[in-house]
């Protein structure tokens, strides 16, 4: 079966994994989503030997799955020639338990026959040292140890365990329960204590999605992209990763294999504004909650662009040899080398989403004073910085300018701090503030505005576009009708996008020419349609993007133009964003319905 991103995930905000239209586990690390994968099979070629959990129906014939209403669990129903059926709930165990929310390193699989004598067979084949071997195996009476790199994984079972070690083709008559786990007992039956949970996390998503604020319009897409973004964060200190996996390709042959299973910088004014327009304060506040991390650690000094999901600084690149890759494009990436880039915009990152705790009266931790003067800190590196040259928002490993980008987000975070200070009544401070964000300012219309043609370039000096651009508006730096901007998009639209979609940029960079447009920059590309009055052609494109997701309602980083197949890691953040954001701006208002 050849690996493709039409992949349902799963989650609890502590462990994740990545499900196949065929109910098989591809993709799941432990004991963290950066760590080693426990089913790697996404990233081992055609037929992988192991790192997956499936459970054949023999003669299958039809299979249907989707999720259950507004949660992250999932049902395959598997059907065969002879009319035997049978239904796979898919789940990680997620709800509240003495009063605490319970999310275990866990997965949990119900399986029902549904009609006829369905014959099936189940295999599990967790994987050891970066997919190079089986994970070893010792059993009991009704339980199978996994002996994993980082981890040891029980499973818990009422189906018998001689079936699951020896892949024994079995008739399904009665309903059967699989616990997934830590390596410690199963306190109660395992059948009545996994459909429980089952259940009590079926009503917790629930709960939790009931409280969002959604658009009239587009209602489900909002919804998965929102629960989707939650499976994202890593609860236990707030870091939201920017995709689930690593070193899925940007485009076939590319080299372009990253690893996204962390926690992007340049992610946060993003996130946290999709955040804010879904009313999703428990995912907001925790992310608050790493961000400020992020202020101590660095003192005022320099910001790594990316950082692992317990606030880790060093997460050297390395390459594995013992995945062919997906699709058997190598190479497979753990870790990421842009966190040794200089990369200026992320002063701004941090700065735009931390001034909200100083307004925000939702807030259990409210901003204060000193968290003000911390933040100050971050705000003189991004003065200090503003016109220095980095990697920009692209993370050029082999190109360094003045992006302009970079300099504007560092104007931002001047310019949130002025307003901050302002409003927390210390008037020398915004005076400061309002000075420095004056010159940033300055700079970037003279270094980085073309004359001849009336528009800005991407970096200072220059002449190139890219994308980032658009964001001159939503940032405040430019009103969407000023005529610079106006010459800036008229650019970015003509040279930029092909068909619906919109390009980073098209220049060759370290790896030659881009061949898939970016999600995330078309996202941006139907705000800025918005801004300029052009709703109709805004949503038709939307229309398009919502129609280019997986079954699952998802999307990843880039797509093909002549096939739209997705590529890149998946499901990316970015593209959740984006599909939040736009679907509220373009979406008719509640009062159209009275």
């Amino acid at each position: 079966m050849t690996p493709n991103l039409d992949l349902a995930p799963i989650g609890n905000c502590a462990v994740s994994a990545l499900v196949d239209r065929r109910g098989r586990f591809v993709w799941a690390c432990a004991p963290r989503v950066d760590g080693d994968p426990v089913f790697s099979a996404l990233m081992d070629g055609n037929d992988p030997d192991h790192g997956f959990w499936d459970v054949d129906l023999e003669g299958c014939v039809d299979v249907q799955q989707a999720y259950v209403r507004n949660t992250p669990v999932l049902r395959t129903v598997m059907t065969a020639a002879d009319g035997a059926s049978l239904e796979l709930l898919d789940f990680a165990p997620r709800h509240p338990k003495h009063s605490r929310t319970y999310r275990p390193l866990a997965f949990g699989r119900v399986l029902r026959p549904l009609s006829g004598a369905p014959r099936v067979t189940v295999r599990l084949r967790p994987s050891a040292d970066w997919g190079a071997r089986r994970a070893e195996t010792t059993s009991g009476s009704n339980h199978v140890r996994y002996l994993c790199t980082d981890v040891t994984f029980r499973l818990t079972t009422d189906c018998p365990v001689s079936h699951v070690l020896n892949e024994r083709t079995f008739r399904l008559e009665k309903p059967l329960a699989f616990f997934f786990g830590p390596d410690e007992g199963y306190d109660q039956d395992v059948g009545p204590g996994v459909q429980a949970a089952l259940d009590r996390t079926i009503g917790y998503w629930r709960e939790w999605v009931r409280k969002l604020y959604l658009p009239l319009d587009w209602q489900e897409a909002v919804i998965r992209a929102a629960i989707t973004l939650k499976l994202c964060a890593y609860e236990e200190t707030g870091a939201i990763v920017a995709a689930l996996t690593t070193s899925v390709p940007e485009f076939p042959e590319s080299g372009r294999n990253w690893d996204y299973r962390y926690c992007w910088i340049r992610d946060a004014y993003y996130v946290v504004r999709a955040l804010n327009r879904l009313g999703a304060v428990d995912i907001l506040e925790n992310y608050l909650g790493y961000l400020r991390n992020l202020v101590d650690a660095s003192a005022g000094g320099h910001v790594q662009p990316v950082y692992g999901v317990g606030l880790e600084a060093e997460i050297d690149e390395r390459i594995v040899e013992s995945v062919e890759g997906y699709r058997g494009m190598r190479p497979v990436r753990v870790g990421n080398q842009a966190r040794e880039h200089l990369q200026h915009d992320v002063y701004g990152q941090i700065v735009l989403p931390l001034v909200q705790s100083f307004y925000d009266q939702r807030l259990l931790r409210p901003g204060t004073i000193d968290d003000f003067r911390a933040l100050e800190k971050v705000g003189d590196r991004a003065y200090e910085m503003h016109d220095q040259v980095d990697a920009g928002l692209w993370e050029f490993r082999t190109i360094a300018r003045v992006h302009t980008y970079s300099s504007v987000m560092c104007w931002a975070a001047c310019d949130r701090l002025a307003k901050a200070a302002e409003h927390l009544g210390l008037a020398d401070r915004a005076g400061h503030w309002r000075a420095r964000a004056a010159t940033i300012r300055e700079r970037i219309e003279k270094e980085a505005f073309l004359e001849d043609e009336g528009r800005f370039a991407a970096s200072f000096g220059n002449r190139e576009l890219d994308a980032s651009l658009l964001q001159m508006t939503d940032l405040g730096f430019l009103d969407p009708m000023d005529p610079r901007q106006v010459a800036t998009f008229d650019a970015i639209e003509r040279d930029l996008k092909k068909g619906p979609y919109l390009f980073r940029y098209v220049e060759p960079d370290d790896f030659g020419e881009p061949e898939t447009a970016f999600n995330f920059c078309t996202f941006w590309f139907i705000e800025a349609l918005h801004l300029n009055g052009r709703d109709a052609e805004a949503r038709e494109i939307f229309e398009q993007m919502l129609s280019r997701r997986t079954h699952a309602g998802l999307l990843s980083e880039d797509i093909s133009l002549n096939d739209h197949e997705l590529w890149g890691n998946y499901p990316q953040t970015y593209s959740l964003v984006g599909i939040i954001n736009c679907a509220i701006l373009l979406s008719r208002s509640w009062t159209d319905v009275r």
